[in-house]
């Protein structure tokens, strides 16, 4: 019991590890350093463009690596190593962030997105090791706490940061420049430091592992990637429709994440406001996302998303009123409400659905679906814009994807899991 309980602990520790990159580098600082510090004196649009390229490509290369990986990972028994593999890469490229000098944007660039694709992969695989860690019943409950662990060390840390940022001088540093380049060490170290107990306390799960050499290995994985899609359509019909849905309403709550800040400077917050609010998801992100983990004894798990559904709807449709500060910090309690609660259980859903022998290669198939949302949602924003001539009707043209995504969960067939 003790030594599940610490193989529990020390796998959720690793949302807690590696969400300050989330937190401090993705959502809070290199945004804006990328564009005032290494792309100085650069047009607003090519630093744009530049970062944009940068997300797209990361996300295309672990797109189509990842379900490849994830088929190896099964066959040879490279979960926990090939995380923390990749949770290396992305130290290394987030500590080289704090040494890149100003204006040579082009190092920064490649470090971000270096660090960016080896988050998303470590994830692939630290996810892939849940079923191994909990029995079935445990589940939602473990993937919740992970998650609310995430949200706890990625708001502390970044909570440092911008105090580091904004007194320098409390922390012996000289302005706030060197107090951001730092903050990238910070995370590297934190990422690093606790990730040590999922490498000590969680094993490698066991498997019959496989002889062939990687190159037979990658021709034998895009096979099986092809058996498993035909089992998906003609056998495994339940997964795929959750799947489906899971595209679509994590497109819309995707959406809602990244569009959240824009929308936000465009009814006049400061970027003081911003960060308050950022700050505020986290912190109430962390007793929510684990609140949610101890309701589904009671109501199982589809139950729980399919509410953050509904009032990601509402949300989206009530921020059409938005006109103050405070507003935008209802906005952030709310989804610090639901965020992680529909993340956290549509995790540990997929978890208990997909065949545990095979969980490498359904969740690479599981992060290819993450990739490839936010495709949908800032199309369908844009095109409501462009359409009806007002900015703040775009968020509503999201509905169309929480809907359709919870009307696809409605038929899903939750798994019954004797407590």
């Amino acid at each position: 019991m003790e030594n599940r309980k610490k193989k529990i602990v020390s796998w959720a520790l690793y949302d807690w590890a590696n969400s300050t990159y989330s937190t401090t580098v993705m959502a809070g600082f290199f945004p804006v350093f990328f564009k005032l510090y290494w792309s100085q004196g650069v047009d607003a649009t090519v630093t744009t463009a530049r970062l944009g390229t940068a997300i797209s490509i990361s996300s295309l290369v672990i797109a189509m690596l990842s379900p490849t990986l994830g088929v190896i990972s099964d066959l040879k028994g490279f979960k926990k190593l090939f995380c923390l593999s990749f949770m290396i890469i992305g130290v290394i490229a987030c500590g080289w962030m704090t040494f890149i000098p100003a204006g040579d944007w082009w190092s920064a660039i490649l470090a971000y997105g270096i660090a960016m694709m080896a988050f998303n992969a470590s994830c692939v695989f630290y996810e892939s090791l849940l079923p191994f860690v909990a029995e079935p019943k445990e589940m939602d409950y473990v993937s919740s706490l992970g998650y609310a662990l995430g949200y706890l060390g990625g708001g502390v840390l970044f909570l440092v940061n911008v105090l580091m940022h904004l007194f320098p001088h409390w922390f012996g540093l000289k302005d706030g420049t060197q107090a951001v380049q730092i903050s990238f060490m910070t995370v590297a170290v934190w990422w690093f430091v606790f990730s040590i107990p999922l490498a000590r306390n969680v094993p490698e799960p066991p498997v019959e592992a496989s002889k062939d050499n990687i190159w037979k290995l990658s021709n034998r994985s895009i096979l099986t990637l092809m058996a498993t899609f035909k089992e998906l359509i003609f056998k495994e019909r339940n997964l795929l429709i959750f799947m489906m849905a899971y595209w679509l309403y994590i497109d819309g709550v995707y959406t809602v994440m990244t569009m959240a800040v824009d929308y936000g400077m465009s009814i006049g917050l400061g970027s003081k406001d911003l960060i308050a609010a950022l700050l505020i998801t986290q912190f109430i992100g962390f007793p929510c996302a684990y609140y949610f983990g101890t309701v589904t004894k009671r109501f199982g798990a589809k139950a729980p998303i399919l509410m953050c559904i509904l009032i990601y709807s509402i949300t989206v449709v009530a921020a059409m009123w938005m006109s103050q500060a405070w507003h935008f910090y209802m906005l952030a309690v709310v989804i610090g409400m639901v965020q992680g609660g529909v993340q956290s259980l549509s995790r540990s859903l997929f978890a208990k659905m997909a065949p545990k022998h095979q969980s490498g290669e359904y969740f690479g198939l599981f992060n290819l679906v993450g990739r490839f949302a936010s495709i949908l949602g800032p199309l369908i924003v844009a095109f409501t814009v462009t359409l009806t001539g007002n900015s703040r009707l775009g968020m509503v043209g999201l509905l169309v994807l929480f809907v359709v995504g919870g009307g696809l969960l409605l038929k899903v067939k939750e798994p019954q899991i004797q407590n």
